[in-house]
């Protein structure tokens, strides 16, 4: 299954969030501010990160900047779940408002981790066709 990290300073919010997602089969690990979920993202790089923007230590916003700045963690697809008011979110791949209800936030996950899987096999897909365009050795 998907590996999720719920990043939140709100201890009820990530709790209820990744009890959620753990009822419905993803891995979850959680942070509550931006520098330890770069650490943890570092250590175990998840398949999607569910991020509030305003937490102390490191905002999501300055997260979001450090991610786009490592190779490693780029490509992980961002699902910000906020109270701002920002209508986007540069590099965000999907933004829920607080509060927000659970109905709303699965099929939103689903879809994120669906897409990242997608992209995986058809990468995979790619790389058995290069290698089935390459000559057998001679015996």
């Amino acid at each position: 299954m998907p590996l999720i990290l719920v990043v939140d300073d709100e201890y009820d919010i990530r709790d209820l969030i990744a009890e959620a997602l753990a009822l419905e089969g993803f891995d979850v690990s959680t942070a509550s501010n931006g520098k330890d979920a770069l650490e943890q993202a570092r250590a175990n790089p998840p398949d999607l990160i569910l991020l509030d923007l305003m937490m102390p230590v490191m905002s999501g916003w300055e997260f979001m900047e450090a991610q786009r700045g490592d190779p490693e963690l780029a490509g992980i697809p961002v699902l910000v779940v906020t109270a701002s008011f920002d209508s986007e979110v540069a590099g965000a791949a999907a933004l829920m408002r607080k509060p927000f209800d659970l109905d709303s936030l699965l099929p939103t996950v689903a879809r994120l981790c669906e897409g990242g899987r997608r992209h995986v096999s058809r990468i995979d897909e790619l790389l058995l066709h290069r290698a089935s365009l390459v000559p057998p050795a001679p015996l």
